[in-house]
């Protein structure tokens, strides 16, 4: 999809949200390569899951940051941030302490954009390397995305595929959407396949 949007970080390193008065980034450690993974999660599903799992099992960062979109830049409709960021550290825990949750969106101007999302922890945390995690769908509409060509000079995306395989570099994982998860649900219907207990109980706060 084009530009998600404002993006927030918070959480700790072992995937949980950290309580009030918590650090809103991930613990520090040496100079690691962090995969930025943003998105709505609303909810988040495995075949996030997969992604993060991939992005380290497969030596393409050292840690993977998930960073829930605060409020989309397209006005689309989400659940309340705080039960989203529940939801991707249940997520988050699930999948390995290499995944954490950050908030940073929420600090930052609305509308915040992916690049201003990129800059902000890359000021922030200079000793590590930033790369964005894209979904190969969105390279078809990289002209709406601000500073698309910076963000490929400066934060050499990491391409994931969703359904449909676009290149050998970039694995396609199930082509398993959020908005499917919602219309099962208000349909009544089972999610179980597509989103772990844990997480769709954070996502729902029950």
């Amino acid at each position: 999809m084009p530009e998600a949007g404002n993006r927030r970080l918070e959480g700790g390193g072992d995937g949980a949200v950290g309580g009030e008065g918590a650090s809103p980034f991930p613990p520090l450690h040496d100079r690691v390569q962090v995969a930025v993974f943003g998105g709505s999660f609303n909810p988040p599903h495995v075949a996030h899951a997969m992604v993060a799992g991939w992005l380290s099992w497969a030596g393409r960062a050292d840690e993977v940051w998930l960073v829930p979109t605060f409020a989309h830049a397209f006005a689309k409709e989400l659940r309340p941030f705080e039960r989203r960021v529940a939801a991707c550290a249940a997520l988050a825990e699930l999948v390995g302490p290499w995944v954490s949750v950050c908030t940073i969106e929420a600090e930052l101007p609305t509308p915040s954009f992916t690049i201003a999302t990129l800059d902000a922890l890359a000021s922030r945390f200079p000793a590590h390397r930033f790369r964005l995690v894209v979904g190969a769908d969105n390279l078809a509409v990289k002209s709406q995305w601000r500073d698309w060509a910076r963000i490929e000079a400066e934060y050499s995306p990491i391409v994931v595929g969703r359904g449909v395989a676009v290149s050998p570099s970039a694995p396609c994982f199930p082509d398993i959407s959020s908005t499917e998860v919602r219309r099962r649900l208000a349909a009544g219907e089972s999610v179980d396949d597509l989103v772990p207990g844990s997480v769709l109980a954070a996502w729902l706060g029950t």
